[in-house]
């Protein structure tokens, strides 16, 4: 793609989406290939962390998916650019540093609020432990447009995942209000106008946690991946130091590490095979770079 070239000698360095849009390429693979000729350089700032797939043998891979990494995480320019290209892949890595802070501040007010509406706020305090995940605690949210799995609504880019437990010990009765509470902020912030923003959570009690600390299936697996790279966002502290204690004392962070490093080489073979000549057109490879289980990374 010789117009590759020719549209970053005038343009600078620019995001793999960017260049797309330059040059309306249709096919991302195409253009990905044509980005590692000779002459080109290339600058990744995004941060690669397991995502566990149904779809794929051994359950791991790698996010963002490579397609998703080029298009909004990685930066191309010719050999010449070099200062130009470090300079912008700076300015990207702080603007997206700055969407991961906006996104869980925002994910902190929402929780603080669906808990200042409810009348045991104070125990809920003591007995509850809201969690951040995915995106945001990688520092690596974006405001890529997307539409909303259960509505089709188009929303801005990374959800806010929120894993709230709580103790065995909360009645129904609160733990019913508070999931209503959440759901309420959940709404607020997908239709209303200025947000576009959507809140994926999950509220368990302790127990099951325990339970799905046995990492004996795939439910329990995902579960697992997600505990042990959660952040606390708001409630007891002391209560999700208790469930972090369980969660080290499992010994899944080591299960976790062990699919991780799969799934690196995984990685690493895919992207080899895809510089290939003629790489096959139904490979693995070729669904690790255009994913079916992440929708965000397709749009």
């Amino acid at each position: 793609m010789p117009a590759v070239a020719e549209i970053l000698a005038q343009r600078g360095p620019l995001t793999g989406a960017e260049l797309a849009a330059a040059g309306c390429f249709p096919d991302m693979l195409d253009l990905w290939r044509a980005c590692h000729a000779p002459g080109l350089r290339r600058q990744c700032i995004s941060r690669r962390y397991l995502r566990l797939d149904a779809s794929v043998p051994g359950y791991a891979r790698l996010s963002p998916s490579i397609r998703r990494e080029f298009l909004t995480y990685t930066l191309v320019g010719l050999d010449r650019h070099l200062v130009a290209l470090e300079t912008r892949a700076a300015e990207l890595k702080s603007a997206i540093a700055s969407i991961s802070r906006a996104k869980l501040d925002l994910a902190r007010e929402s929780v603080c609020m669906a808990l200042a509406a409810l009348p045991d706020e104070a125990r809920l305090l003591r007995e509850a432990t809201f969690m951040i995940a995915g995106d945001i605690t990688y520092q690596m949210a974006h405001r890529v447009p997307r539409p909303e799995k259960s509505s089709g609504q188009m929303v801005r880019g990374s959800d806010l995942d929120i894993i709230i437990v709580v103790s065995d010990a909360l009645p129904a009765d609160n733990l019913k209000a508070l999931d209503d509470a959440i759901y309420r902020q959940k709404h607020y912030l997908l239709t209303h106008p200025d947000h576009r923003e959507e809140i994926d959570y999950i509220l368990k009690p302790l127990s099951k946690v325990r339970q799905q600390l046995a990492f004996d299936r795939f439910e329990h697996m995902v579960a697992c991946k997600i505990l042990c790279e959660c952040q606390l966002l708001y409630g007891s502290p002391f209560f999700f130091e208790e469930i972090m204690a369980l969660v080290n004392a499992s010994g899944v962070r080591d299960k976790i590490a062990a699919l991780e490093e799969a799934a690196r080489a995984e990685r690493a073979a895919a992207e080899q095979l895809l510089l290939a000549p003629a790489p096959p057109a139904d490979s693995l490879p070729l669904d690790l770079f255009y994913t079916r289980e992440e929708s965000d990374e397709i749009y």
